[in-house]
């Protein structure tokens, strides 16, 4: 292994040369292997033929599109961390992009040491913590060394992020936290990032776990994990 590709291969998706240049330059310099495609057939092929610890994915693109590729990864039941890259308009993209699975964007014009803070932060959650801890809530098991999620004993497919809020918050029974406290604490960035993350990640949760979830709003301040009535 060379020593640009000690942190592992990133796939990068993006159709515009200037962006994709300018985000491979970055990543190789942090570490990275890099590897570049225009449009979302030849980046899906890239994923499943190159197995990267991440993917930097343009919604954009010529053929099928981000949320696309996104979707058929998730499908497939590969849930190799994905960062979206959209326009500042693209509120809607961005959201059916998280509700697919995504675990973080940036809108363009974006700053690419952001973008490299960004992805550290999404590999930081895969790796997980170095102490072992399970917990549980009713019928919900978190177990943070083998970063699974179980209902009922089976296991549930979660992202990166989903994995993370739902081991904060069940970490700390009962205690509430406001939409600014998980960014920073499970996303790792400041609140003008937009809070509509976390309900975004939070709904995902909750579809994968039905009325098991132990995720509770609390209306006008935020979310706790409790056990359900």
């Amino acid at each position: 292994m060379t020593d640009t590709q000690r942190r592992g291969l990133v796939v990068v998706v993006e159709d515009e040369p200037a962006i994709s240049d300018l985000v491979r330059m970055y990543l190789l310099r942090d570490g990275f292997g890099v590897s570049c495609h225009g449009d979302g057939e030849a980046g899906l092929a890239a994923v499943r033929r190159e197995r990267p610890v991440a993917v930097v994915l343009d919604i954009r693109l010529p053929g099928i599109d981000g949320t696309e590729v996104c979707r058929r990864l998730r499908a497939a039941d590969d849930w190799t961390p994905v960062l979206f890259l959209t326009a500042a308009d693209d509120e809607v993209d961005r959201v059916v992009g998280l509700e697919l699975g995504a675990d973080d964007y940036l809108t363009k014009p974006f700053s690419p040491r952001e973008l490299v803070a960004r992805l550290h932060a999404v590999l930081r959650r895969t790796s997980g913590p170095a102490t072992h801890r399970v917990y549980r809530l009713g019928r919900v098991s978190v177990d943070t060394e083998r970063r699974r999620v179980s209902l009922d004993g089976a296991p549930v497919p979660f992202t990166a992020t989903e994995f993370d809020l739902l081991a904060h918050l069940m970490a700390r029974p009962g205690r509430v936290f406001t939409r600014d406290e998980l960014l920073a604490a499970v996303w790792g960035y400041a609140a003008h990032a937009g809070t509509r993350t976390v309900d975004v990640h939070v709904a995902q949760v909750r579809g994968k776990l039905g009325a098991a979830s132990p995720i509770r709003t609390v209306r006008g301040v935020g979310y706790a994990a409790e056990t359900a009535p």
